[in-house]
C-alpha cells in the first residue's frame, strides 16, 4: 500500500491517497479536458473515496450530465470539479455515476514514479502535432471517446 499527496500549485488544497495503485489511470484529449488543464492531454486517475482524505478549502464547478446524449467529452456523465480558490488549480472532482471514486489529477502528485495511463480517450479530438498517442501501449485499449458504451462517432 502506498501513501501519496496530491497538492495544488500553492498547497491549501491537496488529497492524500492510502492505497495500491490505482486500477483507471487514464489519458484523455477530449476538450472539456483541454480547457480544464489548459493543455492538449490530461491525465487522472480514479481512486476509491475510502482511501482519500481531503485537506483545505476548494471551489466547486458542476458539470450538469448529457443525458441521452452520445458523449462528448469525458465529463459527460455529470460532476463537481474541486479547485483552490487561491491558486485555481484543479486538484479532483466529483463523478456522479461513479459515487464511490473521485478522479484525481495525476499532475498534482508530482511523483515521477506514479503508474502510466492503461486506457486513452477521445482521441478523435487530440492535435494532429502531439505525440503519437495511438502507439502508446494501453493495456485497456484506445478510443476515440470514452471507452465505454456511451461513445458516441468520432468527430
Amino acid at each position: 500500500m502506498a501513501t501519496r499527496k496530491a497538492s495544488c500549485n500553492c498547497g491549501q488544497l491537496s488529497v492524500t491517497y492510502e492505497g495500491p495503485d490505482p486500477d483507471r489511470i487514464s489519458l484523455c484529449q477530449c476538450n472539456d479536458c483541454q480547457r480544464r488543464t489548459g493543455s492538449v492531454l490530461s491525465v487522472q486517475a480514479r481512486l476509491p473515496v475510502e482511501h482519500l482524505t481531503i485537506e483545505g478549502k476548494s471551489t466547486g464547478w458542476t458539470v450538469p450530465a448529457e443525458s441521452g446524449k452520445p458523449a462528448s467529452r469525458c465529463d459527460s456523465m455529470g460532476g463537481t470539479y474541486h479547485f483552490c480558490p487561491e491558486c485555481g488549480s484543479t486538484v479532483y472532482w466529483e463523478i456522479d455515476d461513479t459515487p464511490d471514486f473521485f478522479g484525481v489529477a495525476v499532475g498534482t502528485f508530482t511523483d515521477p514514479t506514479f503508474p502510466p495511463p492503461v486506457i486513452s480517450g477521445f482521441e478523435a479530438y487530440g492535435r494532429p502535432w502531439v505525440m503519437n498517442v495511438s502507439e502508446l501501449p494501453m493495456p485497456g485499449g484506445h478510443h476515440d471517446h470514452d471507452g465505454s458504451s456511451h461513445g458516441g462517432q468520432r468527430a
